[in-house]
């Protein structure tokens, strides 16, 4: 048994081993990279047993793209980043934080040993990113809003948003496609909270986004909430986690392999941007 294991192993070592290499020849404007972090992880997972996500590391929603390019005889690939990930920087990706990294602190060398939009966009036509249900806890306005602040008001998010969509566009050999948030279940937050994400949401959706440009949207949040204000509590991962749980995972997949298709093949603007 524990030769078979063995053979086992090392077949799937070398097969692996064969495929990262080809990817490296894989033309840029076919490769997508997904930055995200828990929430990301489990639509990315979907309900692979852990005993298989051991071995492999694969997710459904690489198991969709595959099965995708072999019905349809292409070639995409969407590879996964953990972003941000090091101390002392720490576990955040909210609209600060890609501003941070990106905008304030861009160029050609890792800030905090985070890479950014100039090290990436090297490698992959499409870059993917999203924030965790907390940037859906957001506060009142102040009336001073302020693009360095960390703090989750709507006047801030605003001017991180537009500070974002400008450096995005200074890569116009990528494009780029963007989750609409995340969000709570009802127990875990509040309606006003909920009610300043909604206004978020619609004014990503109805004016930072534009047509035409190599920014694309991704609508998690209509996905999750199905018109709304919440995760809805059959969706989450267990009663009081607002995480996505591996059900709703399932049902979104073909819908975030869709919309990356849809991007990647230059139908972004054209489609639905949920993916269905």
């Amino acid at each position: 048994m524990n030769k078979l294991l063995f053979v086992f192993l090392l077949s799937f070592l070398l097969l692996n081993s064969c495929a990262n290499q080809n990817t490296k020849n894989m033309p840029k404007e076919h490769k997508a990279l997904f930055l995200h972090h828990s929430t990301g992880q489990n639509i990315w997972r979907g309900d692979v047993s852990k005993i298989s996500w051991k071995l492999f590391k694969e997710g459904n929603l690489q198991k969709w793209m595959k099965k995708y390019n072999k019905k349809n005889k292409t070639d995409f690939l969407v590879e996964d980043l953990i972003f941000p990930k090091k101390q002392p920087y720490g576990w955040k990706n909210y609209p600060f934080d890609y501003y941070n990294i990106w905008v304030k602190n861009g160029g050609d060398k890792p800030f905090m040993e985070e890479p950014t939009l100039e090290m990436i966009s090297k490698d992959y036509g499409l870059i993917i990113w999203k924030h965790c249900y907390p940037v859906s806890s957001i506060k009142e306005d102040t009336g001073t809003p302020d693009i360095n602040s960390e703090e989750h008001r709507l006047e801030n998010y605003k001017l991180q948003y537009n500070a974002l969509k400008e450096k995005m566009h200074q890569f116009p050999d990528t494009k780029f496609l963007v989750w609409t948030g995340a969000v709570h279940i009802k127990a875990n937050t509040t309606e006003e909270s909920a009610l300043r994400m909604k206004e978020f949401v619609d004014w990503v959706r109805n004016e930072w986004d534009e047509k035409g440009d190599n920014i694309y949207l991704w609508d998690f949040y209509a996905l999750e909430t199905e018109g709304g204000l919440y995760l809805k509590d059959e969706y989450a991962a267990a009663p009081n986690d607002s995480h996505p749980g591996k059900n709703f995972a399932e049902k979104v997949i073909p819908f975030f392999g869709k919309r990356i298709v849809d991007v990647m093949s230059g139908n972004g603007d054209e489609n639905d941007i949920t993916g269905m």
